[in-house]
């Protein structure tokens, strides 16, 4: 299984802004440090925000930031909502399974087993614990940029 590129760049935005809790952030910001579209991160954000785990702030000295405490954002639920489609396979969708063997077929019950193991061992760790040193995971984004910073 592999994650979208649209759920990495939700985790990474969720990240960075779980190791700057005191401060707005811009897209543009984590755009640079990340080195990754800024086109494409505003869709993230626009997404995340929709979901109720970041909180923007319009105009001049605005930004964005975590609206919940990243001890409470459990990593398997996140990706849940920010993933499209969880089916590893076709026959896991009833409505466009073309599959001849599936009603003989027990592949798929190991299968999702397997994906929901995956999403249960997730669930044992939150947002929190994927920065618990902000400033050691802020240091290889901020080597090579000098952006302003916005306190709140």
């Amino acid at each position: 299984m592999q994650l979208t590129t649209f759920t990495d760049y939700g985790l990474r935005a969720l990240m960075y802004l779980a190791a700057e809790p005191d401060r707005l952030c811009s897209v543009r910001e984590l755009a640079e440090h990340y080195g990754i579209s800024r086109n494409h991160l505003v869709k993230v954000v626009h997404k995340l925000s929709q979901l109720g785990y970041i909180a923007s702030t319009k105009g001049k000295g605005g930004g964005i930031r975590l609206a919940r405490d990243p001890a409470e954002l459990k990593l398997g639920d996140m990706i849940r909502s920010l993933e499209p489609n969880m089916d590893i396979v076709e026959c896991f969708d009833r409505d466009t399974n073309t599959c001849k063997v599936t009603d003989s077929c027990h592949l798929k019950h190991f299968l999702f087993d397997a994906n929901q193991a995956f999403i249960e061992s997730l669930n044992s760790h939150t947002l929190a614990d994927t920065v618990p040193d902000k400033s050691l995971f802020l240091q290889p984004l901020r080597q090579d940029s000098v952006l302003p910073l916005k306190i709140l």
